[in-house]
């Protein structure tokens, strides 16, 4: 049981071992870095940060670049706050491989108050033993090989980032930031967490249960180019309720038929459907991250009325607007009256 103090700087261990992904590090290590930053300017503890390994030195990770790390077994478990575990491509023979600081992690772990990973690294806890009976995300290429190999793990496939209990888990690579600013609000205040995704430039402080994949990146990644300049004025003219078929059609100089057939070839959408998400993303975003009215929100994505948004919430969230903010507003109230 960890005999932290609230009213010292957290200190925080990055596990590193070969073969690591070093954005699964360096983004919650700036993150943090950050943080300790805004919390410094108003006099108050931020975080130690040091990075890790079992036997200390240079550790090689899977981008080349070597970091220097201290030997793991320098820190009493118990005065860590967070450990944080990265991912490898590797990662089911990175787990062999690592057995020595799995066994130390399913022993000392539970010593620290919270204990995380980003992409990957969830297979690192689960090997632990960490993971059982408990909810958990990761990147969204490996849910079904996480799934098979620790069938006592709970797999969330919506989430971006994953708080169980003192466990906290993360989707792909960037995901990881998202999910240092979640424990960041967590420990010392939205406010403080806003002010560091304002300083690094992060376009949106995503909350867990944004998919990894949004609707944008999933249409570049089958469209090529062709629909890029298309997307772009579509989410700058949302607030237009008439953005149909023929419209669309317009702005790429093609006929309505024949726009409709290339555009569900190349997206797998059809253009109601990619703009209907479109818009939901946008409001969710809105709810998100402003004080507006579900109406305001409805009339700036283009929903036309309430009404209207709330059905297509249904259709692709199962929750009405309202459900959706409030459900955040459950998980940012804790904390947000919580400092140190």
């Amino acid at each position: 049981m960890s005999t932290l103090s609230a009213s010292a700087p957290r200190l925080i261990l990055f596990v590193g071992f070969p073969g690591m992904c070093m954005l699964d590090i360096a983004g919650p290590q700036t993150v943090f870095w950050c943080a300790s930053k805004v919390m410094e300017e108003r006099g108050l503890p931020g975080y130690v940060r040091h990075m890790v390994s079992l036997d200390g030195g240079l550790v090689q990770t899977l981008e080349g670049v070597a970091m220097q790390t201290e030997r793991l077994a320098d820190f009493a478990p118990a005065d860590v706050d967070t450990l944080v575990v990265p991912g490898a491509p590797d990662i089911v023979d990175a787990v062999r491989r690592e057995a020595a600081l799995v066994d130390w992690l399913r022993v000392r772990a539970g010593q620290s108050r919270r204990v995380s990973s980003v992409c990957t690294g969830a297979f690192v806890l689960a090997a632990a033993g960490l993971l059982d009976g408990k909810r958990a995300a990761t990147h969204w290429l490996t849910y079904d090989l996480l799934r098979d190999n620790y069938p006592l793990v709970e797999v969330d496939r919506e989430a971006i980032f994953v708080q169980h209990g003192d466990t906290w888990t993360s989707g792909g690579v960037t995901a990881g930031i998202d999910l240092a600013l979640a424990m960041v609000e967590d420990d010392c205040g939205r406010e403080v967490a806003l002010a560091v995704a304002r300083e690094l430039v992060v376009f949106v402080k995503r909350p867990s249960r944004q998919p990894q994949l949004s609707w944008m990146l999933q249409a570049q990644a089958g469209d090529g180019p062709l629909f890029d300049e298309l997307h772009m004025w579509i989410l700058a003219n949302l607030d237009q309720p008439n953005l149909s078929v023929e419209v669309l059609a317009a702005r790429m100089r093609m006929s309505p038929r024949n726009f409709s057939r290339v555009y569900k070839d190349k997206t797998g959408q059809t253009p109601a459907r990619a703009v209907e998400r479109f818009r939901v993303e946008a409001a969710c975003r809105l709810l998100e991250d402003s004080e507006r009215h579900v109406d305001q929100i409805a009339l700036l994505c283009g929903f036309g009325d309430e009404g209207r948004m709330r059905k297509t919430f249904q259709r692709h969230l199962h929750a009405s607007p309202s459900a959706y903010r409030q459900r955040l507003a459950a998980t940012v109230a804790p904390a947000a009256s919580h400092r140190p």
